[in-house]
């Protein structure tokens, strides 16, 4: 899952060609960031869970300059808020450390399942942080969205392991990241903020490196550490240019396709069948979620 998005296009100034441009770029992207996690939980049945994090960044650094080409954006490394980026970038390595070490214990859709709260604790956040307050209707949505993470993690009746609470300590980093990527997005390109992103990841990890390296025992092992990155750096390039094409309010229900991409690697790649608790919880989280949006096209940030 990101929030890298651009600021939005009106909902009556792209015609129906380009929202359906757009809405295939974002299924793109989505599959592109199933893939990341579903050959991160590869990876970590070949090597320590912070060389896996080590390789997303690394590569996915090097994809982003190709992609980016700092000399034909001369801009791309200068931001407003350098402090800002470092906080945002931590974040969303925080964020990738804890969901990492999750997957290893935890099939991929209980993982995502989770993680989907990330759009109930942003509009959660948005009032105290960003001045964007929500009425009471949103605010039964957000309860009723964090009830579906508790009958997937079911807590205290020994239904799911423990990694669990690394996934929801992944899913706050990630909606302080997504906050404050809303703030950056007011002073800096996606592009500068891509480039600290992977910059920060990549450099961050690089202290760790020495202690957990271990030499990966085939040419397959090191391809994945290569796609990682890639897949990282294509899904941020589909969704940005997905937005630019469609408004964020036609695109925003199709994030929740990435359960059955999701789902669809799980079983393919490691045999897991979704349990019946997991997509439960998953439904009234994706419900919430689009009731949220619902409410966020009818009348806007303020109250309900």
């Amino acid at each position: 899952m990101t929030n890298d998005t651009p600021a939005p296009v009106s909902d009556h100034t792209r015609p129906s060609r380009s929202r359906l441009t757009g809405i295939a770029l974002m299924c793109a992207a989505l599959a592109c960031f199933s893939c990341l996690d579903a050959t991160a939980k590869y990876l970590g049945g070949h090597m320590d869970t912070l060389q896996v994090v080590w390789a997303r960044y690394t590569s996915a650094f090097v994809v982003a300059l190709f992609m980016f080409n700092p000399i034909s954006h001369p801009g791309m490394m200068r931001t407003r808020k350098p402090l800002l980026q470092i906080m945002r970038s931590a974040l969303l390595l925080g964020s990738t450390i804890l969901n990492f070490f999750a997957i290893r214990y935890l099939q991929l859709d209980q993982a995502l399942s989770i993680m989907f709260a990330t759009p109930l604790l942003v509009a959660a956040l948005a009032g105290p942080m960003l001045g964007e307050w929500v009425g009471w209707r949103r605010w039964i949505a957000i309860l009723a969205g964090f009830s579906g993470v508790l009958l997937v993690t079911r807590p205290g009746v020994g239904g799911i392991h423990p990694a669990a609470l690394l996934s929801i300590g992944s899913t706050v980093c990630y909606g302080l990241y997504a906050v404050s990527t809303r703030i950056l997005s007011r002073h800096d390109s996606t592009e500068t903020t891509l480039f600290y992103s992977n910059l920060v990841g990549a450099a961050g990890m690089l202290p760790v490196l020495s202690f957990v390296w271990s030499t990966p025992d085939s040419l397959f092992v090191v391809f994945l550490m290569v796609v990682i990155g890639a897949f990282g750096s294509l899904g941020h390039y589909f969704l940005i240019a997905g937005h630019r094409l469609a408004p964020a309010s036609v695109l925003a229900p199709f994030i929740y396709t990435q359960l059955v991409w999701t789902a669809a690697l799980g079983y393919l790649v490691f045999g897991e069948v979704p349990n019946r608790w997991t997509l439960a919880g998953a439904a009234v989280v994706i419900c919430s979620g689009l009731y949220l949006l619902y409410r966020e096209r009818v009348v806007g940030p303020r109250s309900t």
